[in-house]
């Protein structure tokens, strides 16, 4: 690394990269550098946009909506089926698929064209939803899902994409905070509209009336969405463009992420231990996987879907880091807070996710803001930091919660967690937005997105997983005599039975909870606070605020690489 290069400081303007910085992050192994380093323009009227945002926000708001249906007919089709055991597999299916595939959709996004690659996942996501309503078996569903997880993954990172390439930079965080809303506004929905639509017309009918919202979608963006790639790739033949797809690298790549979340979640959903071959076998091919993968994407693929010189920059490694812990905290705090106030303080469900209320509205506020923030000043850096701070602060106050604790703490300590991961997950994707080429866009937005939805599964499984074993370990500590064993297992398997329990035992499941939950709280303030560590390597870019500068700086950044002379 040059001298100059490392006398950078955070706050260094786009404008003034090094030439080996910005070689680095333009010039893809096995790629000649294009005559015009500038595509056209993707300016597009305010009506078109509408519609266009209407397409792709469509999209993202039946994605959320999903997600929270899903989960709440879990215990339906369980029983539906007969096969109540196997019902979690139904989210996890899909959320391994949404890991494994979300990475790709960046390149093939670059392939495809914007539009085909948002066709693709819309397709992939309908065909696997219309199975699921159809399915005749816990296996068939299981299947459709992981096939709607393959379209799902490439959602919201395709339309993340598409927002980029029509949006100025300075203006883009404002955009992704409406995003955020909606994606808010449909996981909020999703709950009691799915249980409605099970207790009217079945289950299969939450999944079959999602189709008018995709055919919807679909329509748009096949009529609207109208994104011009550079010439190279839209004058080639369909054999180079599928030529142009890493095959080997996916593959490698999928194997790597699946056995690695699927060691995480068999370790916690069917409770093995560590020592299980089946638990070490899967992580041993992850890295196994992992090592293939890295060969493949440094000296064989000419179009790597994840490109390592990409990864090893400052400023995207730190935001790829900050998105992964950042997401193991965020996903780790929306399950386990919940259950705090149904173990502990023994509320009703309902009352147990009235308590998440306050975060929801954060979040929305949280994203919206930093986007209002970064198009007034074209700064990231401060508001970064300040937001990670946030959520290490929330992070505290949640552990010292305790019998006493006031119910003003209890209703609002959460809040500064959602204001603040809002806010930094919208901040760090335009920040590495800003500090790749306009060629990396596509491939940096979907490791974005790979880190956090990995940060995101991770977080559940391993907070469900130290959370059973501490638990585990303080019931046996304290519930000893006959018929031990079976009260301990009632314990950890549902917090409904702890009311129904004798004063002590209740006393003894209560504490047991509350000891173990203060564990996983307090491991939820150490990503936080490893979130706030990846941040502080974050360079400060210039946010261009209209197409014609961020189309400048794109210029200028080729031309320090051909050593032509810039634009007056």
């Amino acid at each position: 690394m040059s001298t100059a290069h490392r006398e950078n400081s955070e706050t260094r303007p786009l404008l003034h990269a090094s030439a080996n910085e910005s070689y680095d992050s333009v010039e893809p192994r096995g790629e000649t550098t294009p005559t015009d380093p500038s595509p056209p323009l993707n300016k597009v009227s305010g009506a078109d946009l509408a519609w266009v945002l209407a397409g792709l926000w469509s999209a993202v708001f039946l994605g959320a909506l999903d997600g929270t249906i899903v989960a709440t007919l879990l215990a339906p089709i369980g029983s539906y089926f007969n096969e109540s055991n196997r019902s979690s597999y139904i989210g996890t299916s899909y959320l391994l698929s949404v890991c494994c595939f979300t990475p790709l959709y960046g390149r093939l996004s670059d392939i495809l064209g914007r539009k085909g690659a948002m066709l693709l996942a819309l397709s992939l996501f309908g065909t696997g939803t219309f199975l699921c309503g159809l399915a005749p078996s816990m296996d068939a569903l299981i299947a459709a899902r992981a096939v709607a997880g393959m379209g799902g993954g490439g959602v919201m990172t395709v339309s993340s994409i598409a927002v980029t390439d029509l949006i100025p930079l300075r203006q883009r965080g404002l955009y992704q905070g409406m995003t955020n809303i909606l994606f808010g506004l449909g996981a909020g929905l999703g709950g009691p509209v799915g249980g409605w639509l099970n207790d009217r017309f079945g289950w299969r009918s939450a999944f079959l009336l999602q189709m008018p919202i995709l055919v919807f979608s679909f329509i748009l963006v096949t009529a609207k969405v109208s994104i011009k790639l550079p010439d190279e790739i839209q004058q080639q033949s369909l054999r180079a463009k599928i030529r142009r797809i890493d095959f080997f690298g996916s593959f490698t790549l999928v194997g790597t992420v699946g056995c690695l979340l699927l060691g995480f979640s068999l370790k916690s959903t069917e409770e093995l231990p560590w020592s299980h071959p089946l638990i070490w076998g899967l992580f041993i091919a992850s890295l196994v996987w992992c090592a293939l993968f890295v060969l493949v994407e440094t000296y064989w693929s000419p179009y790597p879907v994840m490109p390592i010189r990409l990864v090893k920059q400052r400023t995207p490694l730190a935001v790829s880091m900050a998105c992964f812990f950042g997401s193991v905290a965020a996903f780790s705090t929306l399950y386990n807070v919940p259950l705090y106030f149904s173990a502990v303080r023994l509320n009703s469900s309902t009352d147990a996710g009235l308590h998440l209320l306050p975060h929801s509205v954060a979040l929305s506020t949280g994203s919206v803001f930093a986007g209002w923030v970064m198009r007034r000043t074209g700064k990231l850096y401060s508001l970064t930091l300040t937001s990670c701070a946030m959520t290490v602060v929330a992070g505290m106050l949640i552990v010292f919660w305790k019998d006493n604790t006031s119910p003003f703490h209890l209703w609002l300590d959460i809040v500064p967690q959602g204001f603040g991961m809002a806010s930094v997950i919208t901040t760090t994707l335009i920040a590495m937005i800003a500090s790749v080429a306009k060629e990396d866009l596509a491939v940096a937005t979907g490791i974005t997105y790979l880190f956090r939805t990995t940060g995101q599964v991770l977080g559940v499984s391993l907070s469900g997983a130290l959370l059973q074993a501490v638990l585990t370990r303080k019931l046996r500590e304290r519930i000893q005599g006959p018929g031990a064993i079976e009260i301990i297992e009632r314990i950890r398997h549902s917090t409904s039975v702890i009311s129904e329990l004798n004063p002590p035992l209740r006393e003894a499941a209560v504490s047991s909870y509350a000891d173990a939950l203060r564990i996983v709280f307090i491991c939820q303030v150490a990503c936080n606070f490893f979130c706030l560590l990846c941040c502080l390597p974050i360079q400060e870019n210039t946010l261009p605020g209209t197409h014609e500068e961020q189309e400048a700086v794109y210029r200028r950044r080729k031309n320090t690489i051909t050593g032509t002379p810039s634009d007056p």
